[in-house]
């Protein structure tokens, strides 16, 4: 997952401005109200241009956001920079894998959104991302992360899709190819992105590879037994509902034990 993000970070925004970030966040926070209602402190893996950790922070919450990207972490300090005193004092970003980062802190919950979690395609990936976040948290504390839900992914199959944007720079056409690799639980996304700039015509080709694994309830389980986890619930990403294989998106919360 080495900087996959780099190539198109100055598009990232773009790309998703139709994400309910806000909606997002207030969900994330009725979680962790719900699983640990004092909670203040964050730590959020992959924390990206940092639109999340702004939504949290004006909830109240101390959030520190960690990405392994530095051109997302540019993006997200500047969006920091425009923000009021007192939101941005609330928010830190760090770069870092969250794979073996240590801040040297607790927290009240650890937050891993947009897929990160999937994006850690090793079983040696899952393992020190879960101990990671175990390793940051308080007894009591929270992990929640969103991932790609395996029977539905099997069930539905990903296609080819094809997304148009445009803002007052410039107009992107991406073109997301998958390629399955069922053995491995993983799917490469192959992104082509085509980038006209708006006044000169000026067009750019870029291509990003993401590789992206597929999880199970089971082998989640598994791996909180061994990273100092009880699992709190599993749900589908943003409606509550039970997992299915209807909803790719789905979302674990899990409380630290020892």
């Amino acid at each position: 997952m080495n900087q996959v993000f780099d190539s198109y970070a100055a598009y990232y925004d773009l790309l998703y401005r139709d994400k309910d970030y806000i909606a997002e966040a207030e969900h994330v926070a009725s979680y962790i109200r719900e699983h640990a209602p004092q909670a203040k402190r964050i730590l959020e893996f992959g924390c990206g241009t940092g639109v999340h950790a702004e939504h949290l922070a004006r909830m109240g919450f101390n959030v520190v956001g960690v990405d392994l990207s530095e051109t997302m972490l540019t993006r997200a300090k500047a969006r920091q920079a425009e923000m009021s005193t007192e939101i941005a004092n609330r928010i830190s970003f760090i770069k870092g894998d969250v794979r073996n980062i240590r801040t040297g802190e607790t927290y009240d919950a650890v937050i891993s959104l947009f897929h990160v979690m999937s994006y850690q395609t090793t079983n040696v990936d899952l393992e020190d991302t879960f101990t990671t976040a175990a390793t940051h948290l308080t007894t009591g504390g929270v992990f929640l992360c969103d991932f790609w839900y395996g029977p539905a992914v099997l069930s539905q199959r990903p296609g080819v899709r094809v997304k148009h944007l445009e803002n007052e720079k410039a107009r992107v056409l991406r073109i997301a190819e998958p390629e399955m690799f069922p053995n491995e639980n993983k799917v490469d996304v192959n992104y082509t992105l085509l980038i006209e700039e708006i006044g000169t015509g000026n067009i750019q080709r870029m291509f990003e590879k993401h590789c992206m694994r597929y999880l199970f309830k089971p082998e989640l389980e598994l791996l909180m037994k061994y990273s100092g986890f009880h699992p709190e619930s599993f749900t589908e990403w943003m409606t509550d509902n039970p997992m299915s294989c209807e909803g790719w998106n789905s979302v674990l919360i899990a409380r630290r034990t020892a």
